[in-house]
């Protein structure tokens, strides 16, 4: 009896894999119910797990697009609602009657800015004094003059008294005139009604003439300025849209330039809108110009296309309710905001527009 217990205890104790051969605390493996790739490349993306990542999806059609064109641009101002502030006269800064304005801050045509305090050199304001001088005693004896000649009127000419009195009056307006050079400010008013672009001075601060002080803009009425290298797209322009960020703002065309710039044709559009509240003068843009010319495809937003790991365009289709399958795509741009597909989909497929990125990621 001894013996049998001794053997059950035995048979009772844990048992432990030999050295080299345990797993320690593996993790559990994953559920077959969640999102996962499948061996073929499709992934399996379960109704909750779509809803949790906002997936949504559009059902394509097929139909006749316009062949677009995209052309690099940079937003630049109106010339008829901006405008730039120099000063004429090299001098230094004073504050306005508001102080000096700030970056973003509104202004109205015709406010003042700034003054600049003219700067002569001291030649040049010693010889202004000296004609002052002179001018000052010339003028005392003009009006001693005048003042006789008044007292004799009775036997003096007319004439003599008018040409002494011209001749006061004209050292006056002369003595005026220099004496407000010595003490010169040019006010720097603002041209157009907007708001303040760039502010490139301080309080103090010497400039010089023609230098660039203020520039204003009117963030609603900007223009755009495309380059085309081939001349031959201006007489081809059907619709233009400029696309800032999730919103298309559609341009009207204001002109083709007469002559190239970087070997390529400056192309004018005109933009208005809400939406340039968030673009800056000399910002970069893309420009997407419609032509005449159509061609078969399937428009499908910007935010559906994907990269595979060979660095393919794919979209991923809903092939099932939870399986997205990829189709490696062709495209063509076509405003900014929606591309052309044209290979690679047909018509009454569903692409996943919203949550493709979280899809592409699912492994």
């Amino acid at each position: 009896m001894p013996a049998a217990c001794l053997l059950s205890l035995a048979l009772a104790a844990p048992v432990l894999a030999g050295e080299g051969h345990d797993h320690g605390d593996a993790p559990a493996a994953p559920s077959a119910n969640g999102p996962q790739r499948l061996p073929d490349g499709s992934v399996f993306l379960p109704k909750p797990a779509q809803r949790q990542l906002g997936v949504r999806t559009l059902l394509t059609e097929a139909r006749e697009l316009p062949r677009a064109f995209e052309l690099n641009g940079k937003v630049v101002m109106d010339p008829n609602a901006g405008g730039k502030v120099q000063p004429l006269n090299a001098g230094r800064i004073e504050p306005g009657p508001r102080g000096l304005p700030a970056a973003g801050q509104a202004v109205r045509q015709g406010e003042v800015l700034a003054y600049v305090r003219s700067s002569a050199a001291p030649i040049e304001r010693s010889n202004q004094a000296a004609q002052v001088a002179e001018l000052r005693a010339a003028k005392a004896l003009a009006d001693k003059r005048l003042a006789r000649l008044q007292e004799l009127a009775d036997t003096v000419p007319r004439k003599d008294i008018e040409v002494a009195d011209s001749e006061a009056r004209s050292l006056a307006e002369r003595i005026a005139a220099l004496g407000s050079g010595l003490a010169m400010r040019e006010a720097l008013v603002a041209p157009v009604t907007g708001v303040i672009a760039s502010a490139q001075v301080v309080a103090g601060q010497v400039v010089d003439a023609r230098e660039l002080v203020f520039e204003i803009v009117d963030p609603a009425r900007l223009h755009i300025e495309a380059l085309a290298f081939d001349p031959a797209l201006a007489a081809d322009i059907g619709r233009a849209t400029l696309a800032v960020g999730a919103q298309r703002v559609p341009l009207s065309f204001v002109g083709a330039a007469r002559s190239l710039r970087e070997q390529a044709l400056p192309l004018t559009f005109r933009a208005q809108g809400p939406a340039l509240q968030s673009l800056a003068v000399g910002q970069p843009v893309r420009v997407f110009v419609e032509g005449r010319e159509r061609v078969p495809g399937i428009a499908v937003p910007v935010t559906a296309l994907m990269k595979n790991p060979s660095n393919q365009a794919i979209v991923w289709v809903k092939t099932a309710p939870e399986r997205f399958e990829p189709r490696t795509v062709t495209t063509e741009p076509l405003d900014g905001v929606t591309v052309a597909v044209t290979s690679g989909l047909k018509a009454g497929d569903r692409v996943a527009t919203q949550g493709a990125s979280l899809i592409n990621q699912v492994r």
